[in-house]
């Protein structure tokens, strides 16, 4: 079979496995469901995976990646520069957990935890962990660069991740809240920005470059 025509079965496969799952659940979903869906062959299905299983775990990694950032933030020599870095990165962050494929892919991952732990795993590894090491190296950078004082990189991003979140994030996983429109996230995320400049301000003594 072409690679070309692999992919696209695949991908094919993959829809319609997400589909499935979120109208019938993960365990009344069946196999010969999600191969009409696809309109494929079961041979071809267990071709591309061997089991359901596998397919839920490919469907957590693919959507994972709507999640992810380009890695390749731009140097920081300012704290104005900063600043600005951060609320661009914090409204994508907010933007992307905050389409709604990706929040059914939280569904789906807490709807599957007691009997496929590592589901949430695959979503953490492939979603979240880049961002964080992302915002991480941002951090280190800034530090290098006497921006912020002596505070672990890690925690600083902790920290921002919170102040931008809050709760936000559990209650529309509640479904208790709407997506906030843009303007309020962009509000949301400089706020956050804000208040982490000001607690972690430039070391004594550091040149003054805002």
């Amino acid at each position: 079979m072409p690679r070309s025509s692999e992919t696209s079965i695949r991908d094919r496969v993959l829809s319609a496995a997400f589909s499935a799952f979120m109208e019938r659940g993960y365990e009344r979903a069946s196999t010969l469901d999600i191969a009409t869906r696809a309109k494929v062959s079961k041979r071809e299905l267990y071709t591309l995976f061997d089991d359901k299983h596998a397919m839920l775990t490919a469907c957590i990694a693919e959507r994972a990646k709507r999640m992810r950032l380009p890695l390749n933030l731009p140097a920081v020599e300012s704290r104005a520069a900063l600043a600005a870095t951060l609320n661009q990165f914090g409204i994508a962050i907010l933007q992307g957990v905050c389409d709604p494929k990706v929040l059914a892919v939280y569904r789906l991952a807490i709807a599957e935890s007691d009997r496929s732990p590592e589901i949430a795993r695959v979503l953490d590894r492939a979603g979240r962990e880049p961002n964080r090491a992302a915002l991480v190296e941002l951090l280190t950078m800034a530090q290098a660069n006497g921006l912020v004082g002596t505070v672990e990189p890690a925690t600083m991003a902790a920290r921002f991740f919170a102040l931008i979140w809050g709760d936000l994030l559990v209650r529309l996983l509640l479904r208790v809240t709407n997506v906030p429109k843009p303007a309020e996230l962009e509000q949301r995320v400089r706020s956050a920005t804000e208040t982490l400049m000001a607690l972690y301000p430039e070391p004594a003594g550091a040149k003054e470059s805002g």
